[in-house]
């Protein structure tokens, strides 16, 4: 289910919660992705490459998974928001975040967390990939789901190798993982009418029957600032064979956003 590779892609090193695959660092802008619902940092390798070396892309590993698998798992958005906060560099340069489904919810909490003028500045743009401004909690659930709850949903969306899910040996790997993560989900509350400053870009699959278009566009409501909507071929993990179009997206939104 990691969707990652199958052994993560060297990390040129960038702390606990934070991982450079490419060296980019001296682009002039910087990119930080947050993954899904049971993912891991190295998702993001691909896209890394992508953008490297005009985009510094730093991917974000959660507690519990890969190279921090000792590490107990966060059940709480805010625990991952706050872990990421912390370890954001400082040094001036102008960055984004994007994230995907889970990861959206993170990366916006980040963004409401960086108004504090001791931290490291404000985002440029939110990419809020396959994911909702208001989270997602399957119907008639409130509170802990079962594994098989989790394991049938995971099935509906489609994208994940049908080889986890006749693997008791995987699943013992990923679990618990994906059980912080629905937790994180399940207990999450969104805060009221609250915009951030910066734009947001939201993308989602043409056939994503969690997230549809409209739904997708309540993310308008969390910026005072401009809103674009982008709809790619395929269904909630439109991710995984529309890399080249999501760079595209991204690269031309931060040449415009940061001055870069």
């Amino acid at each position: 289910m990691d969707r990652g590779t199958a052994q993560a892609p060297r990390n040129t090193g960038a702390g606990v919660w934070l991982r450079r695959y490419h060296d980019s660092a001296s682009a002039p802008v910087r990119l930080v992705c947050f993954p899904f619902a049971g993912g891991s940092a190295s998702y993001w390798f691909g896209l890394s490459g992508l953008l490297s070396p005009g985009i510094e892309v730093l991917a974000v590993q959660y507690p519990g998974r890969q190279d921090r698998h000792t590490e107990p798992c966060l059940e709480s958005v805010a625990g991952l928001a706050d872990g990421v906060v912390d370890q954001l560099p400082s040094d001036g340069k102008p960055f984004a975040l994007f994230g995907h489904s889970l990861g959206a919810i993170v990366a916006f909490e980040v963004a409401r967390r960086l108004r504090d003028p001791a931290g490291p500045g404000l985002p440029v743009h939110l990419f809020a990939s396959g994911g909702l401004a208001r989270p997602y909690r399957p119907a008639g659930r409130s509170g802990e789901l079962a594994d098989a709850d989790i394991l049938a949903h995971l099935r509906a969306m489609g994208g994940t190798d049908e080889r986890f899910f006749s693997s008791p040996e995987l699943q013992e790997l990923i679990l618990p993982a994906l059980r912080a993560d629905y937790r994180a989900v399940a207990s999450y509350e969104a805060p009221g009418p609250e915009r951030l400053d910066c734009p947001i870009t939201a993308l989602i699959g043409d056939t994503d029957e969690r997230t549809s278009p409209e739904q997708a566009g309540t993310w308008r409501e969390r910026t005072a600032a401009a809103f674009d909507l982008r709809v790619l071929p395929g269904g909630h993990f439109y991710l995984d064979g529309c890399q080249e179009q999501v760079a595209a997206v991204v690269s031309a939104a931060l040449a415009a956003g940061s001055g870069a």
